[in-house]
């Protein structure tokens, strides 16, 4: 059983994960933002669960509704709102935004837009640890949607065959975009692919960042030790729609929103908390007050922060040219 202070920690970083999504949501709803969000909220046990089992020197990839799995991993709150904003002082100094932007400093390889793309990435990444025979774990997280895309069978089959360490964590929030998994795939449980695969695969409530971070760490020593491969479903279900301008109602009923949301991954713990270590209200909403007070900090930073210059587009834009042959 994690200590009170480790849970504790979690708690937060939960609180903070859903903190940066409404930061994001007023902005695009003020047009202070480029492009559209994809909102994390519910969902915020399983990028704290997992990364909190990782170690500083492992890696992860993520996907478009992936800025949870940045803060969970120890991302810059200023440099990542700063991306998502397109403002210079961003990851990707502005020009990739929310879906495109990478930082090895704290083990982040990199996210995208592409439906199941940092799937082969990781396992790319996978490959090179166990060549250069280096203990990373690498996690990548995708959700339901991309686990239909021929690349991420390819790439798991190859995790197979080779035994690499890497995790892979599907976030099943039950639709892809607006197509219910009931609907896309004929098994119950997604995990079940795995055997397939020729690893193991688990199938754990999503909403519980004990549970998760416990699958994470047996995964992750497993993968350390050289077993090989792991495929986490993780059973959640996100609040929003599936972009800024989706008001999620239409294929899902406002009966089941309202379901999963008394599922609160934070209230969750903050009651297990109450029961178990006698964590008062007061202590909740301190924590609570702090995190919303440095995002907001961060925001008006951020807000302020000068726009790329045209020039840079230029930069870090390579060719290669065959020599002319005489």
């Amino acid at each position: 059983m994690l200590d009170a202070a480790k849970r504790k920690e979690m708690l937060r970083q939960m609180i903070l994960v859903r903190a940066f999504e409404e930061k994001l949501e007023d902005l695009y709803q003020r047009k202070a933002m480029f492009g559209s969000t994809h909102s994390y909220r519910g969902q915020e046990a399983i990028a704290v669960g997992v990364c909190s089992a990782l170690q500083r020197s492992d890696l992860i990839a993520s996907y478009h509704r992936g800025t949870g799995h940045l803060i969970a991993k120890g991302a810059d709150l200023y440099a990542l709102l700063c991306e998502c904003m397109g403002r210079a002082d961003g990851y990707s100094k502005g020009r990739g935004g929310k879906m495109h932007m990478g930082d090895m400093g704290f083990g982040f390889i990199g996210n995208t837009g592409t439906v199941g793309g940092t799937v082969p990435t990781a396992t790319g990444a996978a490959l090179a640890a166990k060549t250069r025979g280096s203990k990373e774990v690498v996690v990548s997280f995708f959700g339901d949607g991309a686990a239909n895309q021929g690349v991420v069978h390819e790439a798991m089959n190859l995790a197979g065959v080779w035994k690499l360490p890497v995790i892979y964590v599907c976030e099943n929030n039950q639709y892809a975009m607006t197509v219910s998994l009931e609907k896309s795939v004929a098994i119950k449980h997604l995990s079940d692919r795995a055997a397939g695969y020729g690893f193991e695969g688990k199938t754990l409530d999503g909403n519980d960042v004990e549970a998760v971070y416990e699958a994470t760490q047996a995964a992750a020593a497993k993968a350390r030790s050289g077993g090989g491969a792991t495929f986490l479903e993780c059973i959640t279900y996100r609040w929003d729609g599936h972009f800024g301008g989706d008001p999620g109602t239409g294929y899902r009923s406002k009966e089941e929103i309202e379901a999963w949301k008394q599922k609160c991954p934070i209230k969750r713990l903050k009651e297990r908390l109450a029961q178990e270590e006698n964590f008062t209200e007061q202590e909740f909403e301190k924590i609570s007050a702090a995190v919303y007070a440095e995002l907001d900090e961060v925001a008006k930073r951020a807000e302020a922060a000068p726009l790329p210059k045209k020039e840079v587009d230029l930069n870090s834009i390579y060719a290669v040219t065959e020599a002319a042959h005489g």
